[in-house]
């Protein structure tokens, strides 16, 4: 009986955030602004990623930061650092970020000025996915460290996500990292998933994923242009 009550009250609830992301969504695209919600575990490098992002993109993209974490304004501050506007989040421990939470930050950044918001979410492989925010496309950053049977122990994460990052391969040499049995495992839950192997301390495979940024905000501009 307990558990019957229980699910009418988190349906309840998620279809309450998902309102709410339609609303985001909806604010974002009147202002031309895409976002991107950045999901990964604890570690894995979804900062260190922005902060290569964010510099390589000046003066071609105004990009803005909300960060999401348990506590502390570290995150926030490194992405200040790398020349984006940012807005910190604490769930106070909540293992992820809800579309409230999202709306607020909004109210705090200059829309108009912005390109491209970037949305760190909370160190997490399994809470964040099943959340909606109102952001256009859900980026999952893996690393070389955390070894290649994630995508079979965390398939709903793997399975929801539009573009994978794979972080860290400056260590593939010094660790145990089965890079074909990890991609299989990713293509079972999501074939033909875009995917950019990269290392953010020697900057291999960055290009590839700046290039995919840009033409893919250029595609979202292009089209609201023709929906006009």
């Amino acid at each position: 009986m307990v558990m019957s009550k229980q699910i009418p009250v988190i349906e309840q609830i998620l279809s309450a955030n998902d309102r709410l992301a339609e609303q985001n969504r909806q604010k974002l695209d009147s202002l031309g602004v895409y976002s991107i919600n950045i999901m990964a575990s604890p570690g894995a490098g979804k900062t260190a990623l922005i902060e290569q992002t964010v510099p390589r993109l000046a003066g071609k993209l105004r990009i803005a930061v909300i960060e999401g974490d348990l506590a502390t304004s570290i995150d926030a501050e490194r992405a200040t650092a790398a020349g984006a506007v940012s807005v910190q989040i604490n769930t106070g421990g909540n293992c992820h970020l809800e579309a409230q939470m999202v709306r607020d930050a909004l109210e705090q950044l200059p829309l108009h000025d912005i390109d491209l918001l970037i949305v760190e979410n909370v160190g997490n492989l399994v809470c964040p996915a099943g959340w909606a925010l109102g952001t256009h496309h859900n980026v999952l950053v893996a690393s070389v460290p955390e070894g290649d049977d994630k995508p079979y122990k965390y398939p709903a994460t793997y399975r929801g996500v539009d573009t994978l990052v794979i972080n860290k391969i400056d260590l593939l040499p010094y660790v145990r990292f089965n890079m074909e049995r990890f991609r299989q495992g990713v293509a079972i839950l999501s074939p033909g998933l875009t995917t950019f192997p990269v290392s953010c301390v020697t900057g291999e495979g960055l290009p590839a994923w700046l290039e995919w940024l840009e033409h893919t905000i250029a595609t979202f501009r292009q089209d609201l242009s023709n929906a006009k």
